[in-house]
């Protein structure tokens, strides 16, 4: 199952790219919503690759509490984190501003990403 995971992190960070070179593409729902939907993904898939042997809802919980604890984080500004932010990596993992939307959208992708694990660990387990 790690290389599951390991797939799911590469797939989502792949997408998570698309949207952002492509995002004209898209509806602008979608356009506007698809990154943090997409980071939350990878955060979820993350846990799963290095806390193989722990729940599913331990994953969940500690997706929740880095996602939500960064967005958080936000609200403190100052001006060495802020140069941090202003990179792109930077911005990529610690974001520049508290919205709470994205709270919304780091809870659906931690959704979407628990939701396809438990189809996938039912598939394998219906093949055995």
């Amino acid at each position: 199952m790690r290389r599951t995971y390991f797939i799911g992190v590469i797939i989502t960070v792949l997408l998570g790219l698309a949207s952002r070179k492509f995002g004209y593409l898209l509806f602008s729902f979608l356009a506007e919503n698809a990154g943090d939907v997409l980071w939350a993904m990878i955060v979820y898939f993350g846990f799963r690759f290095l806390f193989l042997k722990k729940s599913m809802l331990t994953a969940i919980f500690l997706s929740i509490l880095l996602s939500f604890g960064i967005e958080f984080s936000q609200l403190y500004q100052e001006d060495w984190i802020n140069q941090i932010r202003g990179t792109l990596l930077g911005a990529l993992i610690l974001g520049k501003g508290f919205l709470l939307v994205d709270l919304i959208r780091y809870t659906t992708g931690i959704v979407i990403a628990s939701s396809l694990d438990r189809l996938i660990i039912q598939k394998k387990q219906k093949n055995k």
